[in-house]
């Protein structure tokens, strides 16, 4: 170009001098315009700047420039091409600077999308290692999390005494407290609430006698360990005749019925495991049981002669409130000072239960008499066939008291840099009533280690976008006491900014194989951390190719529901927040010192085989990496279109019935209206997310705000960013609020205080999909015709409208969210 140039120099030097027309900045009133101006001689050089361009002049008023030589005219008749060009070389490589630069700015950081290890995460403005990659977060990551000592933090938690409301439970929340104070945290604070726990009474032990015939207490069956209770059991003295109902789920109980042997006014002894304590009292009370006998199985449990076993004189702990939470309190927090209703809890049963030992199960159930148990029902304590019974009377006597105990939460944050104010929750359980290695011991000692590791890369430069909230919870061995408690005292924040809530507790009852107890929310993104993470016990492969070389099917092999007795269930059935809770257990086989106190460090340590180090540093690479993932990507890696197939799924399980209801006049096409309006609205939505531009702003906050129900102060700031779009006091952020599609599948038609589960699919309650079908069973079962049933066990057409009408218009609301505008949804079935 500077060749070019010269060369027209040049040729204007060799031809006649003219006069030349300049723009020049004119002062004054015409400020900003330019006037043309006479020159002769010499060159004047113009800068860009707005100009007015005026008319040609007449003819005659300009004198006739001479003919210029040929070759300096063939140059002024290239000088247009030649800025063309220019013109093209400076306009690809502005859009080549511009895609290198959108990689490595240091201030845009906030319209980088992270979604994949190819492209890069956002560095704070401070960051002294430039530009961070998904592999460089992974590495440092990593590289400081194999710093710490979880094997030791296990061993030494699990030496100390931290029943909730216990001393040695208030000293080492203080030891807690001050590890998370050394750490490189925003934030850390005490929750102390004050709950109705429940324990044995030292003066007054439980018992169980043998009773004759004519009704006369007989000799004491000793329970071996007194200390063995269950939280919650209805308090006194029942009698009657003992009745082996299997697990003491509702479809044992049928069968019992079936082949002659009536639960009813008797008591039962059931097996541990299959379904909760609770669950199994409910049960028994629901089918008119006296009482219940919990006792551990030998067949139920690994018989490797290389793995140690469950002694015959353990009994197996268990709270049997049909719920989570002060039960004494139920849906309002249990802090100090606050007035109460005089309300119990709907799931604390009316019936005794108590745990027995495998030895003292073995005496009852050579007493039993009447019909031989199923083959499935039959178990390895006696050399001959289990018997269903009834058998001889039995004296049940509970003396549980009621106690009001202050519990700790113990939380540490880590604020987020541009979205402080949505939190990414990380628990684990704390206390334990006994040992507890594997129920609470291993879940503390991740959380610390992530806690210590996280506080290490803030150290060297980390910011995650989002807050990073580390929870301590106590009294979880009584029903998630401290979880639903803070829950509850915090609902109306909770619900707005928790994104996502993940567990540590039960995370390691095995190596075999790994489950994901978890929202359908986050399966995508389980998938994807799956993938980064080595298993411990299969050299060479990720968690996934493990999974993966057993079931090609990865989902049906690792995604679990979540349980009631899990911590991460309040923040999903009563909050509306996605979460998750990871095990690794065994294979099919449960692991036998669960809520024992034989659930030390060195049984944990020996069913492992010595793995225990590898597979508690496995859970700490996912929940870690789930966290990175959380807290960081710019959108929420929330794949919403699961919901979908699930919907699918359950709703698919209603088609059975059709015939059934199509004769009395009744259907199900209201709800099959609205399962269809949801799926539609859902792959609607993705695909219009899919297909735009990712980084327009203005479309991320209307997708997102289709994607959840704003509060008010969201919604005033939408507004602000409507009115002002280019306003510096618009909505600062792109809302990232895929969670709230959880949200929408708790009932808006039911009330919190009464059914605290609102969850459609997850819940409990009439509202829900579950209680919708078991109704629908009862038009097949034979109660509907039987004289003296009971209420519940008919089926009701006035019940079934009610049921219908809640599942449907929740799941249509759901898809209204989903949709956008009123004018884009007809509510017309």
């Amino acid at each position: 170009m500077e060749q070019l140039w010269g060369l027209l120099q040049r040729a204007q030097q060799l031809s006649p001098r003219s006069s030349q027309t300049v723009y020049q900045r004119v002062e004054g009133p015409q400020k900003g315009h330019l006037e043309e101006e006479e020159e002769d001689g010499e060159e004047t050089l113009a800068h860009f700047c707005p100009m007015e361009l005026k008319g040609p002049e007449p003819l005659g008023s300009r004198p006739r420039q001479p003919n210029l030589i040929p070759w300096a005219a063939a140059g002024r008749r290239a000088a247009p091409y030649l800025v063309l060009t220019a013109l093209l070389i400076f306009t690809g490589a502005f859009l080549l600077g511009y895609v290198a630069f959108r990689g490595s700015c240091q201030t845009c950081g906030d319209s980088v999308l992270v979604v994949s290890e190819d492209v890069n995460y956002e560095p704070d403005l401070d960051f002294h290692r430039g530009t961070l990659y998904w592999s460089d977060l992974q590495a440092m990551f990593l590289q400081f999390l194999g710093e710490g000592r979880l094997e030791d933090t296990i061993r030494q938690t699990s030496l100390r005494e931290r029943v909730a409301g216990s001393a040695g439970m208030a000293a080492l929340t203080q030891d807690i407290r001050a590890a998370l104070s050394r750490q490189k945290l925003d934030h850390v604070w005490t929750d102390t609430h004050y709950v109705g726990l429940q324990f044995p009474d030292p003066a007054h032990p439980n018992t169980l006698h043998w009773v004759d015939e004519a009704g006369k207490v007989g000799e004491q069956l000793p329970l071996e360990d007194p200390d063995v209770y269950c939280p919650y059991s209805a308090i006194g003295n029942v009698t009657g005749e003992l009745v082996y109902a299997h697990y003491g789920r509702p479809e044992d109980l049928q069968d019992l019925r079936a082949r002659g042997v009536d639960p009813a006014g008797r008591l039962l002894l059931v097996r541990v495991g299959v379904i909760s304590f609770a669950q199994k009292v409910t049960n028994a009370q629901d089918f008119g049981a006296q009482g219940v006998l919990i006792y551990p199985e030998p067949a139920d449990f690994s018989q490797d002669p290389h793995k140690p076993s469950l002694s015959s004189q353990q009994a197996v702990y268990g709270h049997v409130h049909l719920g989570t939470g002060d039960p004494y309190t139920p849906g309002f927090p249990s802090f100090n000072q606050t007035q109460f209703p005089p309300v119990a809890s709907s799931g604390l049963p009316s019936i005794p239960a108590q745990p027995i030992t495998a030895d003292i199960a073995s005496r009852l159930l050579r007493k039993l008499k009447g019909p031989v148990a199923p083959q499935e029902w039959q178990g390895s304590l006696l050399g001959s066939p289990y018997h269903l019974g009834p058998g001889p009377g039995l004296r049940l006597a509970v003396n549980n008291h009621r106690t009001s105990t202050p519990i700790n939460n113990i939380f540490g944050c880590i604020e987020g840099r541009s979205e402080p104010d949505h939190y990414v929750v990380i628990g684990a359980q704390r206390d334990a009533w006994g040992p507890g290695a594997a129920k609470s011991a291993v879940g503390t000692a991740i959380l610390l280690e992530l806690v210590r590791t996280f506080s290490s890369m803030v150290s060297n430069g980390f910011r995650p976008r989002r807050s990073l909230l580390f929870i301590s919870w106590d009294g979880g061995d009584f029903g998630s006491v401290g979880s639903t408690e803070w829950l509850e005292g915090y609902l109306s924040v909770l619900h707005l900014k928790a994104v996502v809530y993940v567990s540590l507790d039960n995370a390691v009852l095995g190596d075999d194989k790994f489950h994901a107890k978890t929202s359908p929310l986050l399966t995508s993104l389980i998938e994807s951390v799956l993938k980064q993470v080595d298993s411990p016990n299969h050299s060479g492969q990720t968690l996934y190719e493990q999974v993966v070389f057993t079931n090609p099917s990865w989902d049906a092999e690792v995604i679990r529901p979540l349980p009631m007795d899990s911590s991460a269930y309040s923040f999903t059935a009563f909050v509306g927040v996605p979460a998750v809770e990871f095990s690794f257990v065994e294979d099919d086989q449960a692991y036998p010192f669960l809520h024992t106190k034989e659930d030390t460090y060195e049984n944990l340590h020996k069913v492992l085989q010595g793995r225990l180090p590898a597979v508690a540093q496995a859970v700490a690479q996912l929940a870690g990496q789930l966290l990175i993932r959380l807290s960081h990507d710019r959108l929420l890696p929330l794949d919403f279109g699961r919901y979908g197939d699930v919907v699918l799924r359950h709703i698919g399980n209603l088609n059975e019935f059709s015939g059934d209801l199509k004769a009395r006049g009744l259907t199900l096409q209201w709800v099959y209206s609205a399962r269809g309006d949801y799926i539609r609205a859902a792959e609607k939505l993705r695909q219009e997310i899919y297909s735009s531009e990712e980084r327009d702003e203005r479309l991320t906050r209307m997708y997102n705000v289709r994607i959840m129900r704003p509060a008010p102060h969201l919604q005033f700031q939408l507004l602000l960013f409507l009115a002002f779009p280019h306003s510096k006091n618009s909505t600062p952020q792109p809302f990232d609020l895929k969670k709230w599609v959880e949200f929408y599948f708790l009932s808006q038609y039911v009330s919190p205080a009464d059914s605290p589960f609102r969850h459609i699919f997850m819940g409990r309650g009439d509202h829900t999909l579950g209680a919708l079908l078991d109704h629908l069973r009862l038009l097949r079962s034979n109660s509907s015709g039987t004289p003296g049933a009971t209420s519940s066990a008919v089926f009701q057409e006035s019940r079934f409208r009610r049921q219908l009408a809640l599942l449907t218009w929740t799941l249509q609301g759901a898809a209204n969210a989903l949709s956008g505008d009123v004018w884009n949804i007809d509510n017309n079935f």
